[in-house]
């Protein structure tokens, strides 16, 4: 899909809206001595904030956008065709946002879009079955608390040093439930909520339940009027949030959280208000009794062949940080019709294996018997269950542990010790997950570790949670396997904030790509882009021996001005296997916080004639390792005023390829270097890029006599080198 950008103001020369501020006290000491400061960057259109945050399906409501780089909005970018906004009139940076009577309910990213291109995303959520309703901005006592109806979503704005109040109608044995759904819409509020009676008395209070998001389930003991108070840990103003209060069927997670693929699974969801064939069961969350509800879906293998995890509500509940928590699952949500509402959504792993479940007691004196290979559904029943199971190692090996907790939105914190038959500790497994620039996918699960085990012996394994909780919550999947090499693949933008992927006619951009290699892969991997429109580039992308490289796109002078989608694959090579798997996309979420969310796609744009372009020629070399070789590195300023030098680093290379920094001065278009491969380089194809750096002068005003200085990085065009072996003597 593509959408017109509008060019706005005539003019090249641009100056962020706001600076960029590095918060340290070098800079702050600059700027009180009256130092002249140079800006950073180009501008980057980044939304940080949308005044409503969902709406029902079939409604519509109208909303603002609040952020920076923000000029000349033309529109709003959905990844969803339900989803469609038109301008109000008058009113700048406010839209009419509708929803189709037939959107699926679930959370959807929103972008803007604008003269300097796509911004970064915020969540929007479409229910089913609800009454919007927008906070009055009067209830901010008990006094003056705002009546609304059980199955509402109020779309409210918390105030600094305020409670926000809202009172309803209950009757006796009314099981009702309250979230307060913010930061899984992607705000910064840690919201604290309680109901009290009409006496004044709290009967519930919640927090941090799903992820810093408060939730209540609570059955009501009387008739009479009930009220909700709400406010931000901190009494933070200025974060939206939005209030649901339903009677409707709330799944809280399902039983066993792992199918297998090309079956129909039996499964049990967990919840409340399940309707006709539920029955209680013995499990509570936060005193309030779970019902259970046997059911049956059928299980496709897309996801496993795909290598993907498919959702409808982003899965940004998984922590108490919006973190890539799914990144190394392989599975889907799994929604009940009709029961199928916004967070309604559950996670479950897609297994090759036949699914085995927990069987109680497996404590250390009854361990549960189990064959390797396995996948096993357990859960920690009580405060302090530790799980035991044992083994007999069928081959000398090693053996790939996995514990998935986090990923599958479980509220443990799990470590997994191997022991032998003597009880000794063969191995103890804990956290994983790579933290690289703005991508975030470290998890509380222990995964992907080996283990050697030796053939014929016997072993334990136990499974508990590291500070020993338990409950209906506290589920669990583990599995053991001989390895199967493979691997997940991330993709996220490069800059270690929010942003979109723009493209300045001429220059390049680039995109960080994360890769979890699985269970001892060390194939190559190929990167490639699908969806680019006629002008737009990116060479695929060679990695060898590395969990991360940088895929380059670079857009024609002379390319159309153009808002989509760009998708990406990688392929994989297991000893002449190969395989292709989605590369998924992530966004940063908060410029000053660790945190990173799944979406949909990468939203790209092009706009206008950037500021110089960097290209290093050949663009393939062949080079035996531990060899030196000479590339040229070619300059291309397309700004004529733009006289200043460029200087040139590495970006994110390997360590066994040495480039030292260098500059091609203003009066200069080329300069040759030479790049040193170290001798223990493995041989196969590496892609590798340079980044340019340059004080570039620009105002957004394209009239302005004065235009500062900004230091503008950009990548070069990529190359790819290609190593081999030196000739043995």
């Amino acid at each position: 899909m593509t959408f017109p950008l509008a060019t706005g103001p005539a003019g090249r020369h641009l100056a962020p809206e706001t600076p960029m501020r590095l918060i340290v006290l070098v800079w702050c000491g600059w700027l009180l001595f009256g130092i002249a400061a140079v800006r950073a960057e180009l501008p980057s259109p980044r939304l940080d904030r949308l005044s409503v945050l969902g709406l029902n399906q079939g409604s519509e409501v109208e909303l603002e956008v609040a952020g920076g780089d923000l000029e000349t909005l033309i529109g709003l970018l959905f990844d969803h065709p339900g989803l469609s906004a038109t301008p109000i009139e008058g009113k700048d940076r406010w839209y009419k946002v509708r929803a189709a009577a037939d959107m699926p309910p679930g959370t959807y990213d929103v972008r803007t879009l604008g003269r300097f291109g796509v911004s970064s995303a915020r969540l929007l959520a479409v229910s089913r079955g609800l009454k919007d309703v927008a906070d009055n901005g009067k209830n901010r006592s008990l006094a003056e608390a705002q009546v609304i109806e059980i199955n509402s979503a109020i779309n409210g704005t918390i105030d600094g040093n305020a409670e926000d109040f809202y009172k309803l109608i209950g009757t006796p044995g009314q099981r009702i439930w309250i979230d307060c759904q913010s930061q899984r819409l992607d705000t910064d509020m840690d919201g604290q909520m309680s109901l009290l009676d009409s006496q004044g008395r709290t009967i519930a209070t919640s927090a941090d339940h799903y992820g810093t998001d408060p939730f209540i389930d609570v059955t009501l003991p009387v008739e009479g009027e009930y009220t909700i108070m709400l406010h931000d840990l901190s009494y933070r103003g200025g974060q939206p949030y939005r209030l649901v209060v339903s009677n409707q069927p709330h799944v809280e997670l399902v039983y066993p959280a792992a199918v297998q693929a090309g079956t129909t699974a039996k499964l049990t969801a967990f919840g409340s208000n399940l309707g006709s064939g539920s029955q209680p069961t013995p499990w509570t969350v936060n005193d309030q009794r779970l019902d259970g509800l046997p059911f049956e879906v059928a299980i496709g293998t897309e996801e496993r062949d795909a290598g993907a995890y498919r959702f409808t509500s982003h899965p940004t509940h998984h922590s108490v940080l919006p973190t890539a928590a799914t990144a190394t699952l392989l599975g889907r949500q799994i929604t009940l019709d009709p029961l199928a509402n916004t967070f309604n959504a559950v996670p479950v792993l897609i297994t090759d294996q036949t699914v085995t479940l927990e069987a109680e007691p497996n404590d250390k004196d009854h361990p549960q018997a189990i064959t390797l290979p396995v996948v096993l559904a357990g859960r920690f029943d009580t405060v302090q269950d530790a799980d035991w199971y044992e083994f007999v190692a069928e081959v000398d090996e090693s053996h790939y542990f996995d514990v998935y907790c986090e990923r599958i939105a479980g509220r443990a914190d799990p470590y997994l010790v191997v022991m032998d038959e003597s009880g000794n500790r063969v191995s103890e497994l804990d956290d994983y997950g790579h933290r690289m620039n703005a991508f975030d996918g470290h998890l509380r699960d222990p995964s992907a570790t080996a283990v050697r085990l030796a053939k014929g012996k016997k072993y334990r394994l136990l499974v508990q949670d590291r500070y020993r909780r338990g409950g209906g919550r506290y589920h669990y999947v583990l599995e053991a396997r001989l390895p199967k090499p493979d691997f997940f693949a991330a993709v996220i933008h490069s800059k270690n904030q929010p942003c979109g992927l723009n493209l300045w006619k001429g220059t390049t951009a680039s995109l960080d790509i994360v890769v979890h290699q699985w269970e001892g892969y060390a194939g190559p991997m190929v990167v490639t882009a699908d969806g680019l429109p006629p002008g737009v580039h990116a060479e695929p992308l060679h990695i060898t021996s590395n969990n991360r490289g940088t895929l380059v796109v670079w857009a024609d002078e002379g390319a159309a001005d153009w808002n989509g989608n760009v998708r990406l694959t990688m392929e994989g090579d297991n000893n002449g296997e190969k395989f292709r798997r989605e590369v998924r996309p992530y966004t940063r979420v908060n410029a000053n916080q660790a945190s990173s969310r799944p979406c949909r796609a990468i939203a790209a744009s092009i706009r206008e004639t950037g500021p110089y372009a960097v290209v290093v020629e050949p663009s393939t070399l062949t080079i035996e390792a531990g060899k030196e070789v000479a590339i040229q590195v070619i300059v291309k300023r397309l700004w004529p005023e733009f006289k200043d030098k460029i200087s040139l680093q590495t970006l994110g290379w390997p360590g066994n390829f040495q480039l030292g920094n260098f500059d091609v001065n203003g009066d200069q278009t080329e300069a040759t270097v030479t790049i040193k491969v170290q001798p223990n380089t493995r041989e196969g194809n590496y892609t590798l890029c340079l980044e340019g750096q340059g004080q570039v002068p620009f105002d957004k005003d394209p009239l302005a006599k004065e235009r500062k200085n900004t230091l503008v990085s950009l990548p070069s065009r990529p190359f790819t080198i290609t190593v081999v072996p030196a000739p043995k003597p």
